[in-house]
């Protein structure tokens, strides 16, 4: 029977150690449990109150010896820690855990230490666009092939209670953010950065500092590790000098030698320039050339795990994830898609360009501070109606107007609201028969909503209920 020595060192490590748990997350809710049972010393800081936590879920917890910090000035007791467990959205170089880092505790999170205990081959999946779709593509061929897999990360469940269970060959896929990936100090057997644009500008401190902590997915790799880049890109493509081991290319614009490729609408394995057909793209489900990116990734991550025929029954049956070009309904001849993913300039340029008409855009929320300069010309080309709402309106707005200029007697409609309702309604109001209403904010969802999937079940509810 199959023992992980490293997770046993684990446990025994942890016993009476005094453990820092930044957040009462979904992420960490489990690893709180988990650590209970190994007798670990816990404090839990958060800066919600107690109210908003919920009073019986600490009094339950309280009951069985953790200790809480919360409110504003929650970090304040934050002294004298063995482990800090740091929450995803939680900068690691704040003064006050740089100062516990510097006496002696040991800074790590719940993804970070299970790929570090994990004894089962770990495929992990960052980037700027794409990556839940990636993510979940790959877990579905592996499965489809009849593997035992595990799904997490951003999506799927917290893994890390469920460690016990993972076995050598078993393979756990997880999809990452930067933010997850600042602090990681193993690397997963197989990194894929499906691609790299400016994004969460309103956490890193540069544009430079988002790109690192991307590389950091494969920066501890050995010659063993794979890592699979989008040559597309310019900035994923630049990082392959850094790779100690195998470069996997895939591009839907180039003709690689080696790597995936698209070529005569057919997605193509090329080894040494010898090539093997895959599918050809009018047998995928999903819409759009970004996931006929995302089909490419999947298959460079897998191709030596799986057959052709897993990945081809895949790719041929999926019809995409929640939130992610999805087909609400059809009312009064026109369509309505929620792309409430869309929450930056480049997820939403890729979604215009997934329609052959022009369509009623509806746009804008959270300010993320990126550029929407070029999605100015993409909202021209593609949109024949403009809906915008949120703190970015302006932006969109202005970068639409600019490029309106540049085009003498360019005209577009642009509407401005003050809310997700208001929106639908005018949407509805201005759409006629055979038109597509595309709900893509190009914007982050926190000036209204706590994330994009509660924008995306709203919009949904809304519009069914039109």
């Amino acid at each position: 029977m199959y023992k992980n020595e490293k997770l046993e060192q684990f446990k025994e490590f942890i016993k009476g150690k005094y453990v820092a748990i930044m957040g009462m997350g979904i992420s960490n809710t489990p690893l709180i449990r988990y650590l209970m049972d190994l007798d670990a010393n816990i404090t839990v800081f958060d800066k919600k109150s107690e109210e908003e936590l919920g009073k019986a879920l600490i009094e339950e917890y309280t009951l069985q010896g953790v200790n809480f910090s919360l409110g504003d000035d929650y970090l304040e007791k934050l002294r004298g820690y063995d482990v800090i467990f740091r929450t995803p959205g939680m900068r690691p170089d704040l003064p006050v855990i740089e100062k516990e880092v510097e006496r002696g505790a040991i800074l790590t999170s719940e993804i970070e230490m299970l790929i570090e205990l994990c004894p089962s081959k770990v495929i992990a999946i960052t980037g700027s666009d794409g990556k839940t779709t990636t993510t979940t593509l790959i877990h579905h061929i592996l499965k489809e092939e009849g593997h035992n897999c595990y799904l997490g990360g951003n999506i799927g469940t917290p893994l890390f209670a469920r460690i016990d269970e993972m076995k050598p060959e078993d393979i756990v896929v997880l999809e990452l953010s930067s933010f997850q990936l600042m602090t990681l100090k193993k690397s997963p057997s197989i990194a894929v950065v499906t691609n790299v644009s400016p994004n969460h500008l309103d956490v890193h401190k540069s544009y430079e500092e988002y790109i690192e902590a991307k590389k950091n997915i494969f920066m501890t790799q050995d010659e063993n590790g794979i890592v699979v880049l989008n040559y597309d890109n310019e900035i994923t493509n630049s990082f392959s000098d850094d790779v100690k081991g195998e470069v996997r290319f895939f591009s839907t614009k180039s003709k690689l030698e080696n790597g995936v490729i698209l070529e005569d609408s057919d997605i193509k394995i090329v080894t040494d320039g010898n090539k093997e057909t895959v599918i050809n793209i009018n047998d995928i489900s999903l819409l759009g050339m970004h996931n006929i990116e995302n089909a490419c990734t999947a298959i460079s991550a897998v191709r030596d795990l799986v057959s052709i025929e897993s990945i081809r029954k895949v790719l041929s049956s999926f019809r995409g994830v929640s939130h992610r070009m999805e087909f609400v309904r059809e009312l009064d001849g026109a369509k309505w898609y929620n792309d409430s993913i869309g929450s930056s300039p480049t997820r939403t340029i890729a979604g215009l360009a997934s329609f052959k008409d022009k369509v009623i855009l509806i746009a804008g929320g959270y300010d993320k501070h990126l550029d929407y300069t070029d999605m100015g010309r993409y909202v021209v080309d593609h949109v024949k109606k403009l809906i915008l709402m949120g703190q970015t309106k302006d932006k969109i707005k202005e970068a639409t107007l600019k490029e309106l200029e540049k085009r003498d007697g360019s005209e577009l409609p642009i509407f401005e609201c003050s809310s997700l309702e208001e929106v639908i309604e005018v949407a509805r109001r201005e759409a006629v028969e055979g038109d597509i209403i595309f709900f893509s904010p190009a914007s982050a969802s926190f000036d209204m909503f706590r994330n994009f999937e509660e924008r995306g079940n709203k919009f949904k509810e809304i519009v069914n209920g039109l």
